[in-house]
């Protein structure tokens, strides 16, 4: 039941935003040739499928052809860069997520400012992280594991995606507001967190929970608890951290398209409406749901004012943990 009204909730949200674009004043921008969608990390993962969902929709809507385009390295800031300084003009877009907001704490460096280089078009899923053990663990609740990292004073690893990864913060803010110490174990990645947690070489890990829900549902790994506001529709009999230890706690990673600032505005209005009935179509938010996301659909105002309060959020934990770009 919780899956089918967050689907509902889903598709009338979508919907609402194609209405408020299609009231909007009527727009005559139309792309005149192939759009680029700049995904900032290798194929395979969740913003890689997503970027090539998307293109394959979008492209009989805008009659023109779209093209996703794999850009990985140093962290995604080099695809974040690449289109903060690409023309204005609604032919390229950049599928961002939260390391657009994180990563200007994290490394020395970066050429792009999260606010200030980009228009938001559309938010397009969330995801909660999800506090997993092995279910060779006897921890059983969130209760059990505050217990078993307070007897291990320090010693209990808990691994995470990467250093500033959104896991990794995640697990830094509930062990600063549960007033507990473990030793973080980072990974290039959240797939091979996942394979070492179900070999045991790890006590527990945060991860985004579409990287381990099959393994959750496979009875590989145990989840505890998810780290949203609310019950994830894909594990709904799973607590939330808020529910259970700390009221308040809200974290999530976050995945929408945008461009670089300046795009014209009837451009973002086009490509929002656009992506929204794509985000719409039930078949579609069904699979990503399934997959342990929550279609949200919003559009750029409200994207916009994510990723401004993402950008103030993490600088200071990120200085706090000590967390360095790998």
């Amino acid at each position: 039941m919780i899956r089918r009204d967050l689907l509902r909730s889903t598709l009338l949200g979508a919907a609402g935003l194609m209405s408020r674009a299609a009231g909007a004043q009527p727009t005559s921008w139309a792309p005149d040739r192939a759009v680029r969608i700049v995904i900032p990390v290798a194929p395979g993962g969740s913003l890689d499928i997503l970027g090539r969902l998307l293109a394959r929709h979008l492209m009989p809507r805008l009659g023109q052809p779209v093209v996703a385009e794999n850009h990985p390295g140093a962290g995604s800031n080099l695809a974040f860069e690449l289109v903060a300084r690409a023309r204005p003009d609604g032919l390229t877009l950049l599928v961002g997520s939260d390391p657009l907001a994180i990563n200007p704490a994290l490394y020395p460096r970066v050429g792009f400012d999260p606010v200030r280089d980009f228009a938001p078009i559309i938010e397009a899923v969330r995801a909660p992280q999800v506090l997993v053990v092995n279910p060779r663990s006897p921890v059983t609740s969130v209760a059990t594991f505050v217990d078993w990292a307070k007897e291990e004073e320090g010693r209990l690893t808990v691994a995470s995606q990467g250093n500033g990864s959104i896991g990794h913060l995640a697990g830094a803010l509930f062990a600063l507001q549960a007033d507990l110490r473990f030793t973080h174990v980072p990974y290039r990645g959240g797939g091979p967190a996942v394979v070492d947690l179900v070999a045991g070489h790890v006590g527990a890990l945060f991860v985004t929970l579409p990287a381990a829900i099959e393994h959750i549902r496979g009875g590989r790994l145990r989840a505890l608890a998810v780290t949203g506001a609310d019950r994830s529709a894909a594990i709904p009999d799973v607590p939330t951290v808020a529910e259970t230890l700390l009221p308040g706690f809200d974290v999530v990673t976050w995945q929408g398209i945008l461009a670089p600032a300046g795009t014209p505005p009837a451009a973002i209005d086009r490509l929002a409406a656009e992506l929204a009935a794509i985000l719409a179509q039930p078949a579609i938010a069904e699979d990503l749901t399934g997959q342990g996301f929550t279609v949200t659909a919003h559009g750029p105002d409200r994207f916009a004012a994510l990723v401004r309060a993402e950008a103030e959020r993490w600088p200071a934990l990120v200085r706090r943990t000590g967390a360095r770009s790998e």
